[in-house]
């Protein structure tokens, strides 16, 4: 008897997740202080009413909401997001890994509802991961 396959995305337990990582060839203090630069968040979480501070809440001008759970500088941090016009609360984790001379750069999105969501949340992330290559390379000389 054969198992039906499990769709991308669905989790045992988290519901729906996506994931993405790219390399970039830049330092990982330097891609780290970049990301949350104001410069930086506006490329990946959108621009922000008031400064990002840990535990307290947040929403950018294009209505993302949220809060900073976690935060390891220079390596992760783990916010609650909610998109406009979304009736759950989702779970983001943003990564920097050293990788030699360069550094990935790995989104992960969690407790997302449906398959519909996890589309959602990939092509913003494909998007955001593009807006953000093309500031870092305007910044900064590859190593």
């Amino acid at each position: 008897m054969k198992i039906p396959d499990k769709p991308v995305g669905l989790t045992k337990d988290a519901g729906w997740q996506f994931g993405l990582r790219k390399t970039v060839p830049y330092s990982l203090e330097a891609v780290w202080d970049f990301l949350f630069s104001a410069e930086g968040l506006k490329h990946w979480l959108g621009a922000l009413e008031e400064e990002l501070e840990i535990k307290k809440p947040f929403k950018t001008n294009e209505g993302v909401e949220g809060m900073i759970r976690l935060l390891t500088p220079y390596s992760h941090v783990r916010m609650s997001w909610k998109k406009n016009g979304w009736e759950n609360i989702s779970t983001v984790q943003v990564r920097v890994l050293n990788n030699g001379e360069k550094t990935t750069i790995s989104f992960h999105h969690e407790k997302l509802l449906n398959e519909q969501q996890r589309e959602e949340v990939q092509e913003y992330w494909n998007e955001k991961m593009t807006a953000l290559e093309t500031a870092l390379a305007k910044t900064f000389e590859p190593k």
